[in-house]
């Protein structure tokens, strides 16, 4: 230690250069290093949801959620399985035992969740799998309110939608409050009466057509391929030409029973921002990008975007976690230039002048040399690692009032500068080093 402690005081200009540098690259790695509040912390939970429209909770039960506890139930792993039942469908959420595997995990979820699906009703919509990670919370709402029709409104707000996940920083954009688009056919009693059918034979004939057929494959002796019979309806046109009864070379399709017309479906929550009808876009980042960053993108597009909007509809913005961080990162620079000025104040009144200024570089140094090493890393800033550095204050400037103040020391009992804090350094660098793997080691259990 007494050799690298002597070179960097003999070879002062490089020491100097070696800390302006670090000063430096860790300017720029602050301003670069991905911002976010919340780490990328891996909570042992994953949600299956299930959905069934008009199911009471009771059959939502027995139909849904049992058969896919049953089936989850014997994961590698799983420590606790609650559930819940309601109208119109249910959850699963899975709590797996600490230290597990993720990607593992869902995997083996999906895995029994696709071997279940035979045994929940034909009708239901296909369970959803996902894991539970409070880095992919929206770190941004953007309405879009105004007293349009309804068909218009969704229409803008599905086209800003695709704008904003189109930025490479967003990793979805949800919209919430529209109502899906539906084919409501209406059928004519007396028009059925007439050619002799009924309501449950025609929608009989539907289900079946409404369906792609798999064909096999066509073995030419050179190569194969798969047959498939298209028999989706794409159009309304598709469901009026469906032949519906056929006699000799009369044909009789479903627009001569009945009418095709778009309608929405029922609506089951209301949305309004000052009193107009409003949709939300729920913006996600992807983890570990900047959300200063990709907010301010976000805004960008939008701007970019709506400049053409008629007057009537507005977007705004709410829930904007950008405004926290900045907030937190305002907080750090102000705490970190109060310790700064603290300290000196103290030290100067203390030990004088030159070890205040001793003092005061350390803090912002071992600061910046931080964050330099976090950005190489791949981590991000976040409320975690702001808090840490605050917290570190204290340990950075009792190992630099120590060294200074020994050297202090032995230059009033007669030993040069140079000399003096050569062994000031090499005296109290494994007490201070002890002290902070102490410290650390107190820490380590919650990494």
């Amino acid at each position: 230690m007494r050799g690298v402690i002597e070179a960097a005081v003999k070879r002062g200009r490089t020491s100097i250069s070696v800390l302006l540098l670090i000063l430096v690259a860790g300017a720029v790695a602050y301003q670069g290093i991905p911002k976010e509040a919340n780490p990328d912390v891996n909570i042992p939970n994953v949600y299956i949801s299930l959905h069934h429209d008009g199911i009471s909770p009771e059959d939502s039960e027995k139909m849904l959620v049992r058969p896919i506890e049953d089936a989850v139930r014997a994961i590698d792993g799983v420590k606790e399985i609650s559930s819940n039942a309601f109208q119109g469908g249910g959850f699963v959420l899975l709590e797996f035992t600490a230290g597990f595997d993720i990607d593992q995990a869902l995997d083996d979820v999906r895995e029994e969740v696709d071997r279940a699906k035979k045994d929940l009703p034909e009708d239901s919509d296909e369970p959803t799998v996902s894991e539970v990670n409070l880095s992919l919370m929206p770190v941004l709402v953007v309405t879009v309110a105004g007293d349009v029709g309804e068909r218009e409104l969704l229409r803008y707000a599905r086209r800003l939608r695709d704008e904003i996940q189109a930025i490479a920083g967003v990793l979805e954009a949800n919209l919430t409050g529209g109502r899906d688009e539906l084919l409501e056919v209406i059928a004519d009693p007396v028009a059925l009466g007439s050619y002799g059918l009924d309501a449950v034979e025609v929608l009989q004939i539907f289900n079946r057509s409404n369906r792609l057929v798999a064909a096999g494959k066509l073995d030419s002796g050179t190569g194969s391929f798969p047959i498939k019979v298209p028999g989706l309806f794409k159009s309304a046109a598709d469901i009026l030409n469906q032949p519906v009864k056929v006699n000799g070379d009369a044909v009789v399709r479903m627009g001569d029973l009945a009418m095709v017309r778009r309608v929405l479906k029922d609506r089951t929550r209301v949305a309004r921002l000052n009193g107009k009808p409003a949709l939300a876009i729920e913006v996600s980042k992807r983890i570990g990008e900047n959300i200063i960053e990709t907010n301010e993108k976000v805004r960008a597009v939008v701007a970019a975007e709506t400049a053409d909007w008629p007057e009537g509809v507005t977007v705004s913005f709410s829930n904007d976690e950008s405004r926290r961080i900045r907030t937190m990162l305002s907080d750090l620079q102000n705490n970190v230039t109060s310790a700064i000025l603290l300290v000196m104040v103290i030290i100067i009144a203390a030990l004088g002048l030159r070890s205040a200024g001793l003092v005061g570089i350390a803090i912002p140094g071992s600061f910046l040399l931080g964050i330099l090493a976090l950005s190489n890393l791949g981590l991000t800033m976040n409320i975690v690692v702001l808090f840490s550095l605050i917290l570190a204050v204290g340990m950075l400037v009792d190992g630099a009032i120590v060294v200074t103040e020994l050297a202090d020391r032995n230059m009033a009992n007669g030993m040069d500068r140079r000399r003096a804090y050569i062994e000031a350094a090499h005296r109290m660098s494994w007490p201070i080093i002890a002290s902070t793997a102490t410290t650390l080691a107190a820490f380590m259990p919650l990494v």
